[in-house]
């Protein structure tokens, strides 16, 4: 069998590229695209022998498109106007220009290739740029399926559920009966009555802790009682694996530790997990520069009781305030743990010079690769 040609677009660190070497699709990276400086260096350093444009999509010709003769596109456009909590400019926004261009192409290329998969924040799927997607699929003859997915579907603990599209046109079919609706776990096959891959359980995602917010009274750290009830019953599941699998250990660890002004700041904010705990929320590009909403916390020792910590800390003085929070040893994840969270295999590394700010901005931008690697096998299957 011919290799797949495969063109990735908005191809960032190459979290796509990873999704699809670990899915063992016989398939080539034929071409990457991206702007981010930052991420093109990421992404050259791991991938030396990919060809990486960094040029804008709309800066690409319909006829620079079709000397690529591709047979898969990979991509995940910019989710900034689709997020909610950014302006939602959808299609109005420029950075949706380059998607609406891809869009205009699709049916005019010489060969329309048969596979496409996208992923995107949740809120695309209510977006008019959604709407566009699927009539210019439907346009090209593609039959498709949309899902809301976390990676807490495949057991891991952390929280990013996102928007995924898989595409494909004739010949074949999907292996399984496509819906209207948007799926929430992954479909079993029409011809089996379990899934091929018994890690892949077929429930509801896991919402990211911004995603809960309930009303009730406060127990402490400014948690309501359902909030804390919803994070107990996650670490409970034993589907899911344990955060200490993820976990390593650097040489210089206390550059991770939470400064002092940050804890009395923020204390009350902070969603605070353990190595032993089964669940983490969504990492984004500005983890360990901004605290509230960015990601989860670690506490490092974990000998201490937490919710003893916590309790009359708003009756202390800040000199005693801070001495009983340094007794938990907070610390932010590593750029590796959260690599690690979202599927970068070992031999992912980062630049020399790239810093550990930039590192994190980076991966949140990114996506989770065992997600991606099990829809890419689901969509050729």
């Amino acid at each position: 069998m011919d290799l797949l040609r495969v063109l990735e677009l908005y191809s960032g660190i190459g979290g796509m590229h990873y999704a699809l070497k670990e899915s063992s699709v016989s398939a080539e990276v034929v071409a990457a695209v991206d702007v981010n400086t930052t991420a093109n260096e990421i992404y050259k350093h791991n991938f030396t022998n990919t060809p990486l444009l960094p040029k804008t999509i709309e800066g690409m010709t319909l006829q620079d498109f079709d000397k690529l003769n591709f047979d898969m596109i990979l991509m995940s456009p910019p989710c900034q106007p689709f997020t909610r909590i950014g302006l939602q400019g959808d299609v109005t926004d420029p950075r949706t220009k380059s998607f609406l261009y891809i869009l205009d192409l699709l049916p005019r290329l010489s060969k329309c290739p048969q596979f496409v998969l996208l992923e995107n924040v949740k809120g695309f799927e209510t977006s008019a740029a959604r709407d566009a997607l699927l009539n210019t699929l439907r346009q090209c003859d593609y039959s498709f399926q949309e899902f809301l997915f976390s990676p807490t579907h495949l057991g891991i603990p952390n929280s990013r559920l996102r928007y995924f599209l898989i595409a494909r046109r004739p010949p074949g079919c999907f292996s399984f009966q496509t819906s209207a609706e948007i799926m929430e776990g992954f479909p079993r096959p029409v011809s089996s009555e379990s899934s091929d891959n018994p890690a892949v359980p077929n429930n509801h995602p896991t919402p990211s802790d911004s995603e809960s917010k309930s009303s009730g009274p406060i127990i402490f750290k400014l948690e309501t009682a359902q909030e804390l009830e919803r994070k107990r019953n996650q670490d409970s599941q034993e589907t899911v694996r344990r955060l200490q699998e993820f976990l390593r250990e650097d040489d210089d660890m206390d550059q991770y530790l939470l400064p002092p002004k940050t804890l009395l700041r923020y204390a009350l904010l902070m969603d605070i997990v353990q190595p032993s705990s089964r669940r983490s929320v969504c990492f984004t590009k500005g983890y360990g520069h901004y605290v509230e909403g960015t990601g989860s916390v670690l506490q490092s020792c974990v000998d201490v009781d937490l919710e003893s910590v916590f309790k009359s800390l708003e009756l202390l003085s800040d000199e005693d305030k801070l001495m009983q929070l340094l007794r938990l040893k907070l610390r932010y994840f590593t750029p590796r743990e959260i690599a690690n969270l979202m599927g970068f295999p070992e031999d992912f590394t980062f630049p020399e010079h790239i810093s550990v700010k930039q590192q994190y901005r980076v991966l949140g931008n990114s996506l989770n690769i065992h997600v991606v690697s099990n829809l890419i096998q689901l969509m050729m299957s």
